[in-house]
């Protein structure tokens, strides 16, 4: 048994982090989990990008300048932050420690680059990694989002083809195929609910 002790009644809050490359389909996964009404906390990042059309600040990110965002990292208020094509994005030490400290499970949503930092602090938490059924699909995604410059998308198909090489640094990999975003929720929930049922269970310290 471990020093953490079973409680199969009061199990111990998990740190959840949703990963995987640009255009695999975090945001919509967060999303569906979201929808399930679960007593889950998902942290809201930090990014000094532009809003897009439909975001809502506060509920998809707060949304900050660069100088708000480096009054932040000088009060030492992230525990994990990167630069992100050219934008900063990060997340709030308080924000996790106080979530997990109420006993909810944390969800998060991190590029690959976040989540290895994340293991490096929190080594229980449980890491996710999206992709999708093979390159081309993510390829093909990542040029119907007409979001990017010529530039960007290069840049971006070039970094997801990387990051796919990285699955091997998570616990778990779930192919989000299209048209099955349902199903890949349902996976990322059966995780959880195994995770809790561990006799040796995780126990996150930030």
């Amino acid at each position: 048994m471990s020093d953490t002790e079973f409680n199969l009644y009061n199990p111990q809050p998990l740190l959840v982090v949703i990963s995987g490359p640009s255009g695999v389909g975090k945001d919509s996964v967060v999303h569906g989990l979201k929808e399930r009404g679960l007593p889950v906390h998902f942290v809201v990042t930090a990014t000094t990008r532009p809003r897009r059309e439909g975001e809502v600040h506060g509920q998809d990110y707060f949304f900050v300048s660069k100088e708000e965002f480096a009054r932040m990292i000088e009060n030492d208020e992230f525990f994990e932050y990167a630069i992100v094509y050219g934008d900063y994005k990060g997340n709030s030490k308080q924000q996790v420690r106080e979530a997990l400290a109420s006993g909810k499970d944390v969800v998060m949503r991190l590029d690959v680059q976040g989540a290895a930092t994340i293991r490096k602090l929190a080594p229980e938490a449980v890491l996710v990694f999206l992709t999708t059924q093979d390159e081309a699909e993510l390829v093909e995604r990542l040029k119907a989002r007409k979001t990017d410059t010529a530039e960007d998308l290069s840049l971006r198909i070039a970094t997801a083809r990387q990051e796919l090489k990285r699955a091997a640094e998570f616990d778990y990999v779930v192919v989000n195929a299209d048209g099955c975003l349902d199903e890949t929720v349902k996976t990322v929930l059966a995780i959880i609910d195994a995770e809790h049922h561990r006799v040796n269970p995780r126990k996150v310290n930030l």
